[in-house]
């Protein structure tokens, strides 16, 4: 996570100071670098200095070199502080962690190097422990604008036996530019930063009522005469947290939990690039899931009431199969994909095959193996938008076409005659064949696709011997590209969809929605490049697969004129 997490604590003598602070560095790890590790000087420093760029703190200097160091550097002079403002002992050279999966180097100091990120910090602690602060002074608060990053901040009390009030005010910031991904982050980072919290407030406690005990400060105050300047006069009023919590590895402690809240804060949260509107197929898959989330909350409600009807168990199967893809229950695989499907066919085949298929007309495999038939709906359906399959993957009849434009049947399903010699249909007859005989070299040995021939029939031998389909042609080409990857062609395939699918979209408004007569159709067609009798009817049954909601999106801004006419 790109942020700041940073200590903070109101002085009695100089205000609001920052006692610790870490960074996240995005730079390559250096070599030999270990985990939580304080940073020496001299020869390790120097490995750092590319990555991290803390040489006025790090590495040790020529006079010359610590001289411009100092005069560039943001920290504060010694004379502005004192031990309740100071974390580490001057020449310290701070914390530093790599986390080796990411390359992310996560730097703890009192301040950041960085000038600007100096003065970012540094105002957001002054309004953490001022102006921005929640009511009764102790809990979460946030703040920040544009220009100085936006803050979570968590102010809390510290017991001290020689403070005001017995207590010293401290708070814990978190400073990143992303507003809506801190405001996202609020419940983690509130729970995280609680629990340290609580742990100082606990060790802090124990050492104020040892001193108490050993010496009451109350009695002790109340009768010494009334000094308005009372805390100069003690040497410790100044008290360093490590002597409040009596903890010496305080603030390597520290380092250890803001470089954990860093990296677990980013691992929580991961961002999604959407390039777009959502595409056709997306609508159309959350339209499906919905209606089956519907239909099992139905079935759930019915399970206790007398005489409820069940949906017959073929219903269930198609709407099933016609959301496989959403539940993600897939088959073994044999045809790998659609290039695969063209070297075992055949091209000729495969051109009768995908020309039925681009055409929406009903596309029948009759075979033994269950799985090789749904492996071979599952590429084929990929040249189809989402809402135009319709899928029985295997059945032991026939159904009609309007039921499903792919049907899986058994040898003994009988084919009524009208469908063998109809123009709309396409078979594909798997046949078991001698091993030696099929794909000697292509599939030889114990390769599942060796042990099948494959017939593919049609009662319309007009589609081989027509121009084609402008789609068909391209997915074609793109398979015969052998340049080309499997993956390369798949998104190929994609972008084809998607730009008849916006012709879809044109012809559906220019014809359904605004009724215009024929001839213009025809112009619109020309300018669309669909004019060919075979573009034509493939825009048709296209149109079938809309989405309900590009359809109801479009009817309601037709209406909404008329609407507003009515009203004037």
């Amino acid at each position: 996570m790109n942020a700041i997490v940073a200590l903070c604590h109101f002085c009695e003598l100089h205000g609001p100071r920052t006692l610790f602070c870490t960074e996240a560095l995005h730079s390559p790890l250096p070599q030999g670098a270990g985990c939580g590790d304080s940073l020496g000087q001299g020869e390790a420093a120097e490995e750092e200095e590319m990555g991290i760029q803390m040489s006025s703190r790090i590495r040790s200097h020529s006079p010359a070199e610590g001289a411009s160091a100092e005069s560039n550097s943001p920290r504060l002079k010694k004379s502005d502080m004192c031990e309740g403002c100071r974390s580490l002992a001057a020449g310290h050279p701070g914390y530093i962690s790599h986390d080796k999966e990411t390359s992310i180097k996560y730097v703890s100091h009192q301040h950041p190097n960085h000038p600007q990120l100096f003065s970012i910090v540094r105002q957001a602690c002054v309004r953490s422990l001022s102006c921005e602060v929640c009511p009764g002074r102790e809990g979460p608060i946030f703040f920040g604008d544009e220009q100085h990053g936006f803050v979570f901040s968590h102010t809390f009390f510290i017991k001290d036996s020689l403070a005001r009030g017995f207590q010293r005010w401290y708070s814990i910031i978190v400073i990143m530019m992303d507003r809506i991904y801190l405001i996202n982050s609020w419940p983690f980072l509130l729970a995280k930063i609680r629990g340290i919290i609580d742990e100082l407030q606990g060790k802090a406690f124990k050492v104020f009522d040892a001193e108490q005990f050993g010496c009451p400060q109350r009695p002790l105050r109340i009768n010494t005469a009334f000094t308005p300047y009372l805390h100069k006069r003690n040497g410790n009023a100044a008290r360093s947290l490590t002597s409040l919590t009596n903890d010496d590895n305080l603030w390597a402690c520290l380092h250890i939990s803001f470089a954990w809240l860093l990296k677990a804060c980013g691992c929580r949260l991961t961002e999604k690039l959407l390039e777009g509107a959502p595409t056709e197929d997306t609508l159309v898959q959350m339209e499906k899931q919905a209606d089956l989330e519907e239909e099992c909350a139905a079935w759930e409600g019915q399970d206790g009431e007398a005489g409820s009807l069940r949906p017959q168990p073929n219903v269930l199967e198609v709407r099933a199969n016609e959301t496989s893809k959403l539940l993600e229950c897939r088959l073994p695989v044999i045809f790998r994909s659609l290039r695969h499907m063209r070297q075992v066919l055949g091209a000729a085949y495969f051109r009768v095959l995908a020309w039925h298929i681009l055409m929406g007309n009903q596309v029948i495999w009759k075979g033994q193996d269950r799985d090789l038939i749904q492996s071979a709906f599952d590429v084929l359906r990929t040249m189809l938008p989402v809402g135009c399959v319709r899928v029985i993957p295997y059945s032991e009849k026939y159904e009609d076409a309007y039921r499903c434009n792919f049907l899986g049947l058994s040898p003994q399903a009988e084919i009524p005659p009208h469908v063998q010699t109809s123009e709309f249909t396409v078979m594909v007859d798997v046949r078991s064949a001698p091993r030696s005989n099929l794909y000697p070299v292509l599939y030889a040995g114990n390769e599942p696709l060796s042990r099948y021939d494959f017939v593919v029939s049609s009662g319309s031998p007009v589609a081989t011997d027509r121009v084609g389909l402008t789609i068909l042609n391209k997915i074609e080409a793109a398979l015969n590209n052998e340049n080309l990857s499997v993956d390369v062609v798949d998104q190929c395939l994609v972008c084809l969809k998607e730009e008849w699918m916006n012709k879809v979209k044109v012809l559906f408004k220019f014809t359904k929605v605004d009724s215009r007569p024929k001839e213009d159709t025809q112009k619109l067609l020309g300018i669309l490049g669909a004019s060919e009798e075979d573009n034509i009817k493939l825009l048709k049954f296209w149109m079938t697969g809309l989405s309900k909601t590009y359809k109801s999106h479009l009817m309601s801004s037709v209406r909404s004129p008329a609407v507003s006419e009515c009203r004037n």
